[in-house]
């Protein structure tokens, strides 16, 4: 199994420098690809800060890219609520931190908008800080 950077995953997904995605498309060929979910959460950023992309590409994106099925993900079943929730509104970085928290009792934040938005999406006991 190969484990690929953000920089490999914007290349493969944006398809933008034709050396790099042929080399990164010959990679996911060849290949069993791990992904760290650093690796996706950076990928996430990347995507809608830089090249633009809305949600509903990045989130569909991703769902084809994590269904292909020789590419696997750190804690997919964390992941796939992440992209779940980020599709339902939730800022991805925090879906992801708390789809990857379920060892915890509650997750503290002092983000009330996220406390808010994680109540009607998750069962997850979100303590919001005051």
């Amino acid at each position: 199994m190969l484990a690929v950077d953000t920089n490999v995953l914007v290349r493969f997904l944006a398809r933008e420098h034709p050396d790099q995605v042929a080399r990164a498309d010959d990679l996911f060929r060849r290949n069993h690809i791990w992904i760290r979910i650093t690796v996706l959460l950076e990928t996430e950023w990347v995507l809608r800060d830089s090249y633009s992309f809305d949600r509903n590409r990045i989130r569909s994106d991703l769902r084809a890219l994590l269904g292909r099925p020789t590419t696997h993900a750190e804690d997919e079943e964390a992941v796939s609520d992440a992209l779940d929730w980020y599709a339902a509104g939730m800022d991805f970085a925090d879906a992801l931190h708390l789809a990857s928290s379920r060892a915890a009792d509650q997750f503290a934040t002092f983000d009330r908008k996220f406390a808010a938005k994680a109540a009607k999406l998750t069962p997850a006991k979100v303590l919001t800080l005051r």
